[in-house]
């Protein structure tokens, strides 16, 4: 047997996430038996958005990212950390970064662990994403005004065979002036 001090911290944050998302599934299933997927999906948007104000908190104080996210740099270096953290490597996502104050997300080999999930419940039609839902709690969380491109709404990978997108943020930007921002 393994003594947990000799355990990576990759192999923990990959522990402590899968647990996390199977509570979070049993916890939708259960909503979902006892109340139908219309309340479910009400509930869930109504949990992410008030764990994501606890949870950014934490991450930022983990992270030591105490003063506000004044521009892009400032926020890739904090969403990078904070992804290593929080988005382990089985939710098979990829964020990317095409171009200044836009960060792209993508599903590989189009698939998204909630959309299988959610698919076995068979309630696959009428469910809304909550896993991009929670990205955009924690941007609002952090103070920075975005707009997804495709919007949040009814699973993509259901509707569209993928998942995929940007995220346009309207940060500062440094322009070569002093330093100083110049708001997109």
């Amino acid at each position: 047997m393994r003594e947990a001090k000799n355990i990576q911290q990759k192999e923990t944050v990959d522990l402590l996430n899968k647990c996390w998302m199977t509570h979070d599934g049993m916890w939708f299933f259960h909503c979902l038996q006892e109340f139908g997927i219309e309340v479910t999906n009400k509930l869930n948007k109504s949990a992410i958005k008030s764990l994501s104000s606890i949870e950014i908190a934490r991450v930022r104080k983990t992270l030591d990212c105490i003063t506000p996210i004044k521009d892009f740099d400032e926020f890739k270096d904090f969403f990078e950390e904070a992804a290593n953290l929080m988005i382990p490597d089985f939710m098979n996502v990829q964020f990317t970064y095409p171009e200044e104050n836009k960060m792209a997300w993508e599903f590989n080999q189009n698939k998204c662990f909630a959309y299988s999930g959610i698919k076995k419940l068979g309630v696959i039609e009428q469910y809304e994403c909550g896993v991009l839902y929670r990205i955009k709690c924690w941007l609002d969380e952090l103070g920075i005004t975005h707009s997804f491109v495709p919007e949040i709404g009814k699973c993509h990978m259901h509707i569209k065979g993928s998942c995929s997108g940007e995220i346009q943020l309207f940060l500062s930007v440094k322009n070569g002036r002093g330093g100083r921002p110049l708001f997109v």
